[in-house]
This record gives structure tokens, C-alpha cells and sequence, in this order.
């Protein structure tokens, strides 16, 4: 790193600080009718500046909660015409609102089985989860599923929302004891911080503002807590990462490299390197949005013109020659099955990256982790929300991190090959370039052999780059297809 490219740094860092302090994303997830969002609605209702005529309407809609005297406060959250006839949540519902301290953006998620997928897909994006529970009922199956998916996709933060006190007399025992079963099970994830808050969202105790009947309760109300939890840290952290989107050019002289910084930062002047080829060239130009940047951060947008045309395209992940990332072929990873067909090890899949797309020559499950117990048992296949234990041969190398080093650059959605589906997401414990012996047992399909075979009619042109390397992706995903090990050497 340059003095220029620390001065910088230390320059910009600040700024970017402000511009996002204090927003929270919040997850809500749970089993069916433990009131996900009804609690929302009575945040919504009770801290929110809600339009006039929302608050109306949902007063003449003449539902009530639970048959209480109190509105439907789910009507403020459950807004797709299903939902609302069945009175569970289907789709994931973003919602925005403001209190005096920060902005908070509520994503709430599904709690049927059958939308498991959505509510890992929402979860993606929060900072803290609400995990909601009925206090008649405790902890079920489906709450070690949600706690499992949250430390899968990186949450760290969790409130177990014991809901519906109401309905067992405001119960101090009742609410003890689910929170010792509570601690039990987030001493099996990596949380950094789990706490437990008992509320009713029907009658607002707890939620936005303290009760009346809950005296024996010393600790924050839902949202006193939330205000508490520290902003997202923005502060690029971690070595320089950007996943190649795009190649643009102008038609002129320039060449520029796109795609969004998934970690740490890159200045002017600095020398990137491409993570598969190990081609390095500097930063010539930041360009986005029709101006010039001195230095671009996690989580911008960019184009990069370098000082020399190295051979990059889509796919490839741009570093320092510094710290760089895994260029693995083989991968143990951690995943969630989407899907309603079951794992074939028979069938073509592929593992998309960032930006990256490449066919899977081999997918084995190992464990499955049992819901019950919380412990891993040894599987060879895995159905739709199966949490599993897996290990992955690819045809090709990527270059991807371990998720713990860097989640952007270390998680993946694996895909069927025939129909494009998503059929798993999860994330990389650990990556290793292929052995030996699997090499030694492997067909290596070479770039001088698609040369002077199926690819004999391409040029060098960015396109023909680009159908080139589908081809060599197809030809493998075909061997695969008749039980013939392959591996792209290109």
C-alpha cells in the first residue's frame, strides 16, 4: 500500500461512517402463529409516524387480534391477498421506519416450512434477528431450524421475542424456563449476543414501551433494546475483494473492469491481481456514476481502468497480490436445500459465486444436522430445508474465501444445470486446490484441446472469450453427464 493510498483512507473512512450510521436491519422469524406480524404491526402502530389513514383503516377493518379488543396489527405487514386469507406470512415484507435515534429496516420473513427459503434468503440481509416463539408452546423444531440458517448465513446478534405472555398469566416461571432452553440452544451457534425479552404484541407489553403486568421484568422493552444494538459498522474491513461483473468498453481506448468492492478498499495506483491467472496490473482511473473516485470502498459500484489489458473477464475476482483468495477446486462447506426434489448425485449441478459460474463434477453429502438433538448425522442425501454437511468437487478452479474470512466472497447458491433453479445456498468452511490423486483419476480438458476442437471457430474477442468459456463448461458438464470425472485446465 502507498502513503498516498493510507492517506486516503484514513481520509474517507469517517465519511462513509456517517452516511449509513444508525440504520438496523431486522429479520422476524419463527414457527406459524407465534405472532411475527402482529408484533411488527404493533412496533409499526406504537413507535412509527404511520399516515393517518392507516391508522383509520386499520381501525374500521373490524379484525381484531386473536379476538382481543385490540386491531389486526398483522394488516400493517401481511400485505398479499393469500396472506391475509390464510393469516400467515408467504413472501418476505420489507418495512422502513424512524425513531428518534435510528432508521430500522424490518424484513419479515415467512415461518411455514414450506417458505423456509424465504426466510433464509431475508435473513441475508439482517443484522439482528427477532426469533419469535408462543410462551405456551417454547422453543419448536422449526425455531433449531431458523437459529441453524442464522448462523449459516453470518447473523450474530439474536432476541428471542417469548410472545403471547398474555395467554399464560404473564407467567415468570413459564418465561424462565423457555429462556434456559433458549441459552442451551444458542450455546451451539456462534451468537455473539442472545438475549431474551418476554412481550405481547396483542397488548404492546414489552414491544415499544414497558407494561403493566410484567413488574417482575427488569430488562429493556423490544425496542429499547433494538436502539441499543450498534450501528453497522461500515468501516472497510478485510483484504481488497471485487467479483468482475462486467468488461466495459467505449469503443475508444477505454477497458474497464466492473463490479461492486465486497471488502476492503483499492485507491488509485494500487496493483490489483487477478486471483485465478495471477495477472497484475495497476489502477489507472475509479470511474462510477460519469465521475472520477480517488479511492472506492466496500459496498461501492465501480468501474477500474487499469494500466495494462490483462486478460480478466466475468467470474474473475480481483485482489492484492498480498492476501489473496483460495483458487480451490475442492470445498467442505455448510449449505440449506431449497428445493423440492431431492440431492441426485446423479444430476448436473453448478456453484455460482459472486459472479461466478462453475459446473460441480462432483456433490457429496456427509451429515445432516438433526434438529432434535443438534448434533450432525452422517447422510448421503438431503431433502427441501435440510440443513447438511457437504463436500464439493468442481470442474474447475474458482478463486473463493472461507465464509469466516470473508462472507462475500465465501458463500454460494448451487444450481441445477438442467433448469437453472436454485437448489442450495450455503457457505465455504474450508477450500483446497485438488489433490494428487484426484487429479490423477480425472479427465483434464485442456485450452489447446477446445482450440483445436470445439472451439477451433473463435477468436479473441471479449465475446468469443466469453462463449469459449461456456463451451469448456458445457463439454465438462456433458462428460460429467456420462459419468466421466472431468476437469477444466484452461
Amino acid at each position: 500500500m502507498t502513503a498516498l493510498s493510507a492517506i486516503r483512507r484514513a481520509e474517507t473512512a469517517p465519511e462513509t461512517s456517517r452516511e449509513l450510521n444508525g440504520i438496523l436491519n431486522l429479520l422476524t422469524c419463527g414457527s406459524v402463529d407465534d405472532g411475527k406480524s402482529t408484533l411488527i404491526g404493533r412496533l409499526l402502530w406504537d413507535a412509527s409516524d404511520l399516515y393517518e389513514d392507516q391508522r383509520e383503516a386499520l381501525s374500521r377493518s373490524g379484525r381484531t387480534a386473536g379476538g382481543s379488543a385490540h386491531p389486526d396489527f398483522s394488516l400493517l405487514v401481511d400485505g398479499l391477498v393469500a396472506e391475509r386469507e390464510q393469516g400467515i406470512t408467504i413472501d418476505i415484507a420489507w418495512r422502513y421506519f424512524d425513531t428518534e435515534t435510528r432508521r430500522f429496516v424490518i424484513i419479515d420473513s415467512p415461518g411455514h416450512e414450506q417458505y423456509t427459503r424465504n426466510m433464509a434468503s431475508g435473513a441475508s440481509h439482517a443484522d439482528v434477528a427477532i426469533m419469535l416463539i408462543d410462551a405456551r408452546h417454547g422453543i419448536k423444531r422449526q425455531t433449531r431450524r431458523h437459529a441453524a440458517i442464522l448462523d449459516i448465513v453470518g447473523v450474530k446478534r439474536v432476541i428471542l421475542a417469548i410472545n403471547k405472555m398474555d395467554l399464560v398469566d404473564w407467567s415468570q416461571e413459564r418465561f424462565h424456563a423457555i429462556e434456559t432452553d433458549f441459552r442451551e440452544l444458542t450455546l451451539r451457534f456462534g451468537f455473539r449476543e442472545a438475549i431474551a425479552i418476554p412481550v405481547s404484541a396483542v397488548v404492546g407489553d414489552n414491544v415499544a414501551r414497558r407494561g403493566e403486568h410484567m413488574s417482575w421484568y427488569t430488562g429493556p422493552s423490544l425496542l429499547e433494546h433494538l436502539e441499543r444494538i450498534p450501528a453497522r459498522d461500515t468501516t472497510p474491513v478485510g483484504p481488497f475483494r471485487m467479483p468482475v461483473q462486467l468488461v466495459l468498453r467505449d469503443g475508444l481506448d477505454f477497458r474497464g473492469l466492473a463490479g461492486t468492492v465486497s471488502s476492503g478498499c483499492v485507491c488509485v495506483g494500487d496493483r490489483v491481481t487477478d486471483a485465478l491467472s495471477g495477472a497484475s496490473a495497476h489502477v489507472l482511473r475509479i470511474v462510477t456514476m460519469g465521475r472520477d473516485l480517488e479511492i472506492a470502498r466496500q459496498g461501492q459500484a465501480v468501474t477500474l481502468q487499469l494500466d495494462a489489458d490483462i486478460d480478466v473477464a466475468r467470474g474473475a475476482v480481483l485482489t492484492t497480490a498480498e492476501s489473496q483468495p483460495t483458487v480451490a477446486s475442492n470445498l467442505d462447506a455448510r449449505l440449506v436445500w431449497l428445493w423440492e426434489t431431492p440431492f441426485d448425485p446423479r444430476a448436473s449441478y453448478l456453484l455460482r459465486t459472486a459472479t461466478d459460474l462453475a459446473p460441480i463434477s462432483a456433490l457429496s453429502i456427509k451429515s445432516l444436522l438433526d434438529l432434535e438433538t443438534l448434533a450432525a448425522q452422517p447422510a448421503q442425501t438431503c431433502t427441501v430445508n435440510d440443513i447438511a454437511l457437504a463436500g464439493i468437487t468442481l470442474a474447475r478452479p474458482v478463486a473463493i474465501d472461507r465464509f469466516g474470512a470473508n462472507p462475500a466472497t465465501g458463500s454460494f447458491l448451487i444450481v441445477d444445470a438442467v433448469t437453472g433453479a436454485s437448489v442450495a445456498g450455503g457457505i465455504v468452511s474450508s477450500a483446497t486446490s485438488a489433490d494428487e490423486t484426484t487429479a490423477a483419476s480425472t479427465f483434464r480438458l485442456t485450452r489447446e484441446m477446445l482450440e483445436k476442437g470445439l472451439c477451433r471457430d473463435l477468436g479473441d474477442s471479449e465475446e468469443d472469450r466469453r462463449e469459449f468459456q461456456r463451451r469448456a463448461s458445457e463439454a465438462a458438464l456433458l462428460l460429467h453427464a456420462a459419468g466421466v470425472p472431468a476437469k477444466l485446465d484452461l
